[in-house]
């Protein structure tokens, strides 16, 4: 018999489904955008709705594939584990938004509308890059510039769209030597500025961007593998994530009400303002990485997504540890316990954080978050 917790989370998975059916139908000495973008007022979308929570080297080796485990014999969104509804068409590309985290470009819009966000340390600060496939976010942004760390970073996302406001020349060639496709306003599209100060003031809409899609785009491969959510987790239950990033320190907190983690920023509650929401998230993975100077910019750091390192696993109010092993940029995070088996995500949307070795912290179950210091 199905457990009342299993079943009010599934009935949890199910609502967050019906959701996006809804919402479906610095490099600061980077050249800015076009002076002919336009400047508009930025107001609230209407048409995606947040969703309720229950290093550059190409390899031909094969891609490694993640089967998605939740709610066997139905169809699941890719990136998500979501169950995908009879007639959603899930054949569009995935699309990578990089979005501005310097404190004067938040809150921004659209970290709750990604199924899956990675944030990089660049030079004293972080940036995300947020991919978007089961949902969209209109308006979405900051836009900033890219690293070269995202070549290599997302390149399991099968040629995805890569939103940007461009960069200085040696990471524009090795963006355009990838096969990341490029949507930017040094080529064109439907960009626009608002009342912001520059630059944090460019922004686009996401069903505007689709529009901009290569015929022979197609859909990403799932990332993480997903158990049912009836399952019970495994890992010791916590009370939070504190993670110092790159001047930006990080609190994921466990709300047991919502089923999430809430994002507290510099122990603000970062806000995003698509329906003026904190930014919150099923799973937050720890992936911890090296960081090397970039071979564009000495001073900008570039996170090395190749090769193996330590991971910690937050999800549905528990930590696992494990490790994390990547052959080559085509391939996803393969996601392990000490004993190799692979460690599945709750359904849902998913926060990455490439986070330098030793910089992250947990907060035991029932204690005080200002107890365990940041590290």
């Amino acid at each position: 018999m199905v457990s009342k917790l299993g079943t009010r989370r599934r009935a949890a998975v199910l609502a967050l489904c019906v959701a996006l059916v809804a919402a479906a139908c610095s490099d600061d000495s980077a050249p800015q955008a076009d002076t002919t973008v336009p400047t508009i007022a930025l107001e609230p979308a209407t048409t995606s709705k947040p969703k309720p929570t229950p290093t550059t080297t190409t390899s031909t080796e094969p891609k490694q594939q993640a089967t998605s485990t939740t709610m066997p014999d139905v169809p699941t969104w890719p990136l998500t584990g979501l169950p995908l509804p009879d007639g959603v068409d899930a054949d569009r590309p995935a699309m990578v938004v990089k979005i501005d985290n310097h404190p004067k470009a938040r809150p921004q819009s659209g970290l709750n509308e990604a199924d899956i966000v990675f944030e990089e340390n660049v030079e004293q600060l972080t940036r995300f890059a947020a991919v978007f496939h089961s949902n969209g976010a209109d308006p979405v942004g900051p836009i900033r510039s890219g690293r070269t760390q995202d070549v290599d970073l997302v390149g399991s996302f099968n040629r995805p769209l890569f939103v940007w406001s461009g960069g200085n020349r040696r990471v524009t060639d090795a963006i355009v030597a990838s096969d990341l496709r490029e949507i930017s306003p040094r080529v064109g599209g439907p960009f626009f500025r608002t009342e912001r100060p520059g630059p944090h003031d460019l922004y686009s809409n996401v069903s505007a961007l689709y529009a901009l899609a290569p015929p022979d785009a197609a859909a990403p491969e799932p990332q993480f593998e997903y158990r049912d959510p009836d399952d019970k987790p495994v890992g010791e239950p916590i009370s939070a994530a504190k993670i110092s990033m790159d001047n930006v320190r990080v609190i994921w907190k466990w709300d047991p009400a919502s089923e999430s983690f809430l994002r507290f920023s510099d122990d603000l509650p970062h806000k995003d303002t698509v329906f003026d929401a904190q930014v919150s998230t099923q799973n937050v993975l720890v992936i911890f990485v090296a960081y090397r100077p970039s071979p564009a910019d000495g001073r900008s750091p570039e996170a090395q997504t190749i090769g193996t390192g330590e991971l910690w696993v937050y999800s549905d109010g528990t930590l696992q540890k494990g490790i994390w092993t990547r052959p080559d940029r085509l391939s996803p995070f393969l996601l392990t316990d000490a004993s190799g088996s692979t460690i599945p995500l709750f359904p849902g949307r998913t926060f990455v954080e490439l986070a330098r070795v030793g910089k992250a912290a947990t907060v035991p179950a029932g204690a005080d978050i200002n107890s365990v210091p940041y590290p």
